[in-house]
């Protein structure tokens, strides 16, 4: 009888009664897929590089290393809001179906990449980003699809199995991508065909539109504005971590000023030109809503956090921790990802038990409550020693990952139920938008606060270190006023930079022990340990200043006027 349910489910109209449970499973499996992407790269960049024979620490090929970073996101970022809005126009369900069929196809030809070198990197910098096209498809309308299948008293509920396995998935990533470089490098392409060709079957067979479509036109030059602004405010933060005319930093770059100034006075013609059309892509009208303002305001500063504790725990484990304690230098992407276990657990455990409170007793306690929670886990890394114990510093992401899924449900949930049923396409893409956006922040504003950290300490530390195992003084000099970023991005692959800055002919002059001992593993992450934790220092209480901050924001109630009716969904 269940059995028949289900079949019937599949194949027949949205009225059925476990229609909404298929919508839940299909469309929480397409945000799965989508985030374990964008951070299944981030783990197996040593594996890619070495697949491409490409040297990632050689300063030419640092911008493939970003784009290969960033490229992913920021197209999401730019992208999911005019694909909602095409959702809410020809159907939600229309645009996530093609989304999950184009991710599919990019995945194959990622996976085939039949060049070296710098024309390996862009061929897979190229197809990334048209992947990214069919990943926002899918996240800017997931969330509006269960929003319209589930009636109010159960949205929370699936909201939260979505949007957790959505965060889960960046997590779940970076284990899956140590596994698979392992193998074989092409492997952590190969592993969305599968998935993907049966994703699309089943939301091309099951999947039907239950939503208010309207018709409409496309808003062009909102959509040229936003995607013009927002790419180059991005790429300009990003830009800027990279060292420019002598500075450790690149802020005083005319190109990455450009991008900052001219990003941000585009994206102020975007907001008027949305002012203006009949039919905007950026219903800025929502913003009115407080509810709707304040609760992207909190994801917005989230997503900032969550990102830049995962790339600093990554640079945690596999630059300093895991080498200290015998992992070699080869094994501590796939360790890395194994010793964050206990944040996506701590995510999986807390996001639907908070997306079912939150619809039985309101979303705001809950989703103030998890950043405030992350804050707390934030400040009790920022007392960890660097060379910490691991059940210590697995208690603590744990709890990270247990604010996190009681925030991330009830978050979406209030975003979600603020908003008339007509606009669920566009609220959903805006929602994503923030968060991915955040993403991309967190890898300038993390790493240019870890650099300013690094470069208060880091040059005395290798120039005493260097010279006690024998480096020539003038030499020791040279290599610590590097600009420390080269050393940043070497633990973050989990490299060992010293013999490349040191060379074979510096090197072959020293003792044998010497020499060992500068390159074996334990020397670098002892040496940079101390400065490390300055930098940590730093980027830690900016997380916690976030994390109360949209805690705050959270408590903020929207005004009886702002509060849009509440539209009949399918049950």
């Amino acid at each position: 009888m269940l059995q028949q349910g289900f079949r019937g489910a599949l194949s027949g109209g949205t009225d059925h009664p476990h229609y909404k449970w298929v919508a839940l499973s299909n469309t929480t499996l397409g945000m799965l897929i989508a985030t374990i992407n964008s951070s299944i790269v981030l783990i197996s960049l040593p594996a890619i590089f070495n697949g491409i024979h490409l040297d990632p620490l050689s300063p030419g090929n640092v911008s493939y290393l970003l784009w290969m970073l960033m490229g992913y996101m920021l197209v999401s970022a730019v992208l999911v809001v005019t694909l909602g809005r095409l959702g809410d126009m020809y159907g939600r369900v229309r645009i996530y179906n093609a989304g999950f069929a184009l991710f599919t196809v990019t995945s194959v030809a990622l996976s085939l990449d039949p060049f070296d070198g710098g024309g390996g990197a862009l061929w897979l910098i190229g197809w990334r980003v048209l992947q990214a096209v069919g990943g926002a498809m899918l996240m800017a309308n997931s969330a509006a699809i269960l929003t319209d299948a589930f009636p109010a008293a159960q949205r929370g509920m699936a909201l939260g199995v979505n949007i957790v396995a959505g965060i889960a998935g960046s997590f779940i990533g970076l284990v899956l991508g140590g596994l698979l470089a392992e193998w074989n490098w092409r492997a952590i392409f190969w592993v969305n065909v599968p998935i993907g060709v049966i994703g699309t079957l089943w939301a091309y067979r099951s999947l039907h539109d239950t939503g208010v479509r309207r018709p409409g036109r496309i808003d062009w030059w909102g959509n040229l504005t936003f995607a013009v602004g927002l790419t180059a405010l991005l790429a300009g933060i990003t830009y800027g971590i990279q060292p420019y005319g002598g500075h450790t930093q690149g802020w005083t770059n005319p190109w990455v000023l450009a991008g900052l100034i001219g990003g941000v006075l585009v994206l102020a013609l975007f907001a008027w030109v949305e002012t203006r059309v009949a039919e905007p892509m950026f219903p800025l009208g929502l913003f009115r809503n407080r509810a709707f303002a304040s609760g992207n305001i909190a994801g917005l500063l989230a997503s900032i956090a969550r990102g830049g504790l995962q790339f600093m725990l990554i640079i945690w484990l596999q630059g300093i921790w895991l080498p200290l304690h015998g992992y070699r230098y080869e094994e501590t992407p796939l360790w890395a990802g194994i010793y964050l276990l206990p944040l996506t657990v701590g995510f999986l455990a807390a996001g639907p038990i908070a997306g079912h409170l939150s619809d039985k007793y309101g979303p705001r306690l809950f989703a103030a409550g998890g950043l405030l929670v992350m804050a707390l886990s934030f400040g009790g890394l920022l007392i960890l020693p660097t060379d910490f114990s691991y059940w210590a510093f697995a208690a603590l992401v744990f709890l990270n990952g247990l604010g996190g899924g009681l925030f991330a449900a009830p978050n979406t949930s209030l975003v979600m139920s603020s908003v008339p049923a007509h606009l669920r396409g566009a609220a959903s893409g805006m929602r994503a938008t923030f968060q991915n956006a955040g993403m991309v922040l967190s890898i300038g504003v993390f790493f240019s606060l870890m650099v300013a950290g690094l470069s208060t300490s880091l040059p005395a530390t290798l120039d005493t270190g260097l010279t006690a195992q024998g480096v020539p003084g003038p030499a020791a000099h040279t290599i610590a006023n590097l600009p420390p970023v080269g050393t940043l991005f070497a633990a973050f692959l989990g490299y060992n930079p010293v013999a490349a800055l040191l060379g074979p002919g510096l090197l072959g002059q020293l003792p044998a022990a010497n020499a060992a001992t500068l390159t074996g593993r334990e020397f670098f992450p002892h040496l940079v340990s101390g400065p490390f934790h300055d930098g940590l220092v730093i980027v830690f209480w900016l997380a916690i200043g976030m994390s109360v901050v949209g805690a705050l924001a959270s408590l903020i109630k929207a005004g009886r006027r702002a509060e849009p009716a509440e539209e009949p969904v399918a049950g």
